[in-house]
This record gives C-alpha cells, structure tokens and sequence, in this order.
C-alpha cells in the first residue's frame, strides 16, 4: 500500500455575485502526483442562513470522477457546470443562476491518489443586489483621472478669463485718460495779452506837469 501524502488545495476566499446572474468559482490544486482517472474532485455548499434546508451541515452538489461530472442536490443540478480542466489541475465551476438562497460557503474538496490528505478550500459566496456590487477599480480610477482634468480645465478657464478681462480693463483705462487730455480746453494766454494791452496804453513821451 503506497503511503498517502499531502495535497494542496486554492480557492478564491469570497466571491461576490448579482442575483439572476452566472458566478464563477475558482478552485486549484497541486499535487505531486500524476493526474489519473482515480482523480476525484467534490463541491459542498452550506447555507449561512438559518432556515435554509443546507444550513446544519455541506451538502454535495458536484461530483467528479473517471472524467466525468455528477450533479448533487436538485436545488442545484441544473445550476452547476464544471468549466475546469482537471489535467491542468483546475477544477472551477459555473453556479447560475445564482440566488439568495446561495448565499453561505462552497468547498471545494480534491483527491489524487496516493495524494488524498489536504484541508478543502472555502469560497463564501455572497448574491446580492446590482445596486451592492463593489465598483470596479478601473472604473474608479478612470473616474478620478477624468473629474481631476475636468476641474483643471476649468481652473485654466478662470485663468484664461481673468487675464482677458483685466488686459481689457487696462485699455479702456489707457483710452479713457487720453481722450480726457485731447478734449481739454488749452489755456489761453491771458498774461501776454495784457502785458501787451498795457503796453499799447502807456505813454510813450514824459510827462508834463
């Protein structure tokens, strides 16, 4: 009898997943040994809702074995593809629909003779609404980037219409005072007129007494 050894198993820790729609769960494993026919893979689900009939302890909803998959419980077996390639040691499948009553923990369990001593993989799955979804960080950012241009685009704006206006503001000054100055009366002479009236009255010869 050949002496068992460890296999180590990987899955995602929480998936999340909008109702009525198909969610992914991801499962690898390695091993030391060759993948054969003997190659085993079960997927367990246990309800974290108290009065879900899957709640007390894993139920099986999918069997894999001599290349071939089994479907476990009713409630799942028209919902449940395996989309794994177990030579590739991945052995990941599709739920979907998914439902609410989805909701709780999925393990996903892998046996390779002589490699049969490993600890299933968890994945808590959470269904919700569209609205619940996290936002994808791509988006995230993409939105960052385009408000910051935005703001600085109107911050350039601004710029651009303040210094038009005060240029602006300083011509119609510069104008202003120049046709004040050429629409300004010139003083008159009135000095040299009378000097010279004064000038014309005075007696040219001296005075007799």
């Amino acid at each position: 009898t050949k002496p068992t050894s460890a296999i180590d198993i990987y899955a995602h820790p929480e998936v999340t997943v909008q109702n009525g729609t198909t969610g992914t769960l991801r499962c690898t494993f390695k091993s030391n040994t060759v993948v054969s026919s003997s190659t085993s893979v079960t997927w367990s689900f246990q309800s974290s809702q108290p009065d879900n009939q899957f709640s007390k302890a894993p139920y099986v909803i999918f069997y894999f074995s001599n290349g071939k998959g089994f479907p476990g419980h009713d409630e799942f077996k028209d919902r449940v593809q395996f989309i794994g390639d177990i030579n590739k040691r991945d052995v990941s499948i599709q739920l979907g629909p998914a439902q609410f009553t989805d909701n709780g923990t999925f393990f996903c369990d892998v046996k390779n003779p002589p490699d049969v001593t490993g600890t299933p993989a968890r994945t808590e799955l959470k269904v919700v609404l569209k609205e619940s979804l996290p936002q994808n960080n791509t988006a995230v950012i993409v939105g960052a980037v385009c408000g910051a241009l935005f703001l600085l685009l109107i911050g350039v704006s601004a710029c651009i219409v303040m210094r038009v206006l005060h240029t602006r503001h300083d011509y119609e000054g510069c104008t202003s005072l120049e046709s004040v100055s050429s629409q300004a009366p010139k003083p008159r002479k009135k000095v040299e007129s009378g000097l010279e009236g004064s000038r014309s009255t005075s007696p040219s010869g001296p005075l007799q007494v």
